[in-house]
C-alpha cells in the first residue's frame, strides 16, 4: 500500500470515528433549577441548545409549528450571545445550558436566584399575592396582575419576555375553568412539565 493510500485511509478512519463517537450526556446539577428548566429543549443532551431543538421541543409540547419556529428564533437571538463563551457571535445561535443563568432577564418573579437556584419563598409569593379567587391557582387576570406587579421601570425587554414566556404556558396548561394550578406552575419551574406535556401528546 502506498504512503498516500495509507494516509487517506487513516484520515478517513479518524473522521469516521470522530463523527460516530458518542457525546457525553450533559446532566444539569440537581440544585440548578434554571438549567433543569431549559434542559428539555436540549434534545440531544449535549449541553447546547440550538434554535431547531427549541422549535422541536415547543412543537412536542403542543405549540403551533410556525409559532414555535418564530419563538425559537427570537429566544435564541436574545439569549445566545449571553451564554456563549466566545466574544464573537455564533451564527448558529447556540444556548449553552451551563451558562443560561447569564441570560436571566429582569421583571421576573424572582423564583430563580442569581445562581439559577429555585427560591421557594418567591414561588409562594406568586399565589399569596395574586391568587385571589382560588388560593392554589391563577386566572388569566391574576396572571396579568402578577406580570404588571413584577415590571421594573423602563425594562421593556423584560416585560415583553415575561409575557412571551407566560402566555403559551397559560394557553397550554389552563384547565377547563381557565385556571393555572399551583402544581403546574411548580412543574414549569423545575422543567418537568415539558416532558409531561410531550408524553401526554404522544
Amino acid at each position: 500500500m502506498s504512503f498516500w493510500a495509507f494516509s487517506f485511509l487513516f484520515f478517513f478512519f479518524m473522521v469516521s470515528y470522530a463523527f460516530s463517537a458518542e457525546v457525553d450526556e450533559y446532566v444539569p446539577a440537581e440544585q440548578d433549577a434554571l438549567q433543569r428548566h431549559v434542559s428539555f429543549f436540549d434534545r440531544d443532551h449535549d449541553g447546547i441548545i440550538y434554535p431547531w431543538e427549541t422549535a422541536e421541543g415547543m412543537i412536542a409540547i403542543g405549540l403551533n409549528p410556525l409559532l414555535a419556529k418564530a419563538s425559537a428564533a427570537q429566544i435564541h437571538m436574545a439569549i445566545s450571545p449571553k451564554t456563549i463563551e466566545s466574544k464573537l457571535p455564533d451564527l448558529k445561535l447556540p444556548i449553552v445550558v451551563k451558562n443560561v443563568v447569564n441570560a436571566k432577564h429582569g421583571s421576573d418573579t424572582g423564583t430563580y436566584d442569581a445562581q439559577g437556584r429555585f427560591v421557594p419563598e418567591k414561588f409562594e409569593e406568586i399565589f399569596s399575592k395574586h391568587a385571589h379567587a382560588h388560593s392554589d391557582s391563577l386566572t388569566w387576570d391574576e396572571l396579568m396582575e402578577m406580570l404588571k406587579a413584577n415590571r421594573q421601570p423602563n425594562d421593556f425587554q423584560g416585560w415583553a419576555v415575561s409575557f412571551a414566556e407566560w402566555k403559551p404556558f397559560y394557553d397550554l396548561c389552563k384547565d377547563n375553568d381557565g385556571l393555572l394550578h399551583k402544581d403546574t406552575v411548580r412543574a414549569i419551574y423545575d422543567g418537568s412539565l415539558f416532558s409531561q406535556l410531550e408524553k401526554g401528546r404522544k
